[in-house]
């Protein structure tokens, strides 16, 4: 197991519990008082450090290289029979941006996400989750093949941002992801939103305008990273810790201020602690959120999303 700076003493009980285990084994003596000592003290020590996390550590939690991604969401959650589709029609097909039909216990759902790699190689692959504008462009395709056949749509947000290169502003980044958040707010089908690692800047909001917008617990959602954010007022990443707590990243943060619409509570120590539990909790949010969704009329629910984004923020003419 990773364990990130400030699990130093997590990282301490782990392995007195890993040597404890192995003296039990290799010697036969009774050891499970001790372990359950030491398994209780461990518990202990996550929620104590993980109850009063900085807006910093958040973002290091979001991060975690073993924290579960889209298509492991994706394949956990559905039945067996997701059918990714590809290509934008135009140009190519953006491997940072993944999407498909899959069914949640017979309800088909369209899926759309973010895509960062396991490895290197994959990462390299994936552009770090970065898509270009074919990604923005292929996911509004798939949202209009959903709305096509009225089934559901759910994204499922984790990107540090949209690739900032220059081909990708050559080849209309900022009018795709424009495109997106102006097409997303006319869909006649239920959208539901979902960060599950980093939500960024417009790589975030291109799929990111919906009937509801969850965020899980140790998520962040901001119009900038705290390093890039740093490197512009100081001119150094030297201040990333101070951004971060500036820019109310956090999903209490983002729910204090009416941003998002709810948070999906995380397994204790993060996402990456217990896949299968994270998996089951975003199963039973989807199917809820659907369910109230799927009740209410088409024409009501589309007014109740534009009216929802058009009153966050305050303004003066």
């Amino acid at each position: 197991m990773v364990l990130l700076e400030f699990e130093k003493k997590i990282g301490e009980l782990l392995e007195q519990l890993i040597k404890t285990k192995e003296i039990g084994e290799q010697s036969n003596v009774d050891v499970s008082k001790t372990v359950e000592q030491l398994e209780k003290k461990l518990r202990d020590t996550r929620k104590e450090i993980y109850s009063n996390l900085t807006p910093w550590q958040k973002v290091q939690v979001s991060r975690h290289p073993e924290r579960p991604y889209t298509l492991h969401y994706i394949k956990a959650i559905t039945d067996d029979n997701f059918i990714e589709l590809h290509g934008d029609r135009h140009v190519k097909d953006d491997k940072a941006m993944v999407g498909g039909f899959g069914s949640i216990d017979g309800q088909t759902v369209m899926f759309i996400g973010q895509q960062k790699g396991i490895n290197t190689k994959m990462r390299q692959f994936r552009n770090f989750g970065m898509a270009n504008p074919e990604g923005y462009r292929k996911a509004l395709r798939l949202m209009r093949l959903a709305e096509k056949f009225n089934k559901p749509i759910v994204t499922l947000i984790d990107t540090p941002g949209a690739y900032p290169g220059l081909e990708a502003e050559e080849r209309g980044q900022g009018e795709a992801i424009a495109r997106n958040i102006y097409e997303m707010f006319s869909l006649k089908v239920p959208v539901i939103c979902i960060i599950i690692g980093e939500g960024a800047s417009g790589g975030a909001i291109g799929i990111g305008v919906g009937d509801r917008v969850l965020m899980l617990e140790n998520t962040w959602y901001s119009v900038i990273s705290p390093e890039s954010c740093s490197s512009i007022l100081w001119r150094s990443w030297e201040h990333k810790i101070e951004a971060a707590k500036s820019l109310k990243l956090t999903a209490q943060d983002m729910l204090k201020n009416k941003l998002i619409d709810g948070i999906i509570k995380e397994p204790l120590g993060g996402a990456h602690v217990s896949r299968e539990e994270i998996f089951n909790t975003v199963k039973i949010e989807i199917k809820k959120q659907l369910k109230e969704l799927m009740a209410i009329d088409e024409e009501i629910r589309i007014e109740k999303r534009i009216n929802k984004f058009s009153s966050m923020g305050k303004y003066s003419e």
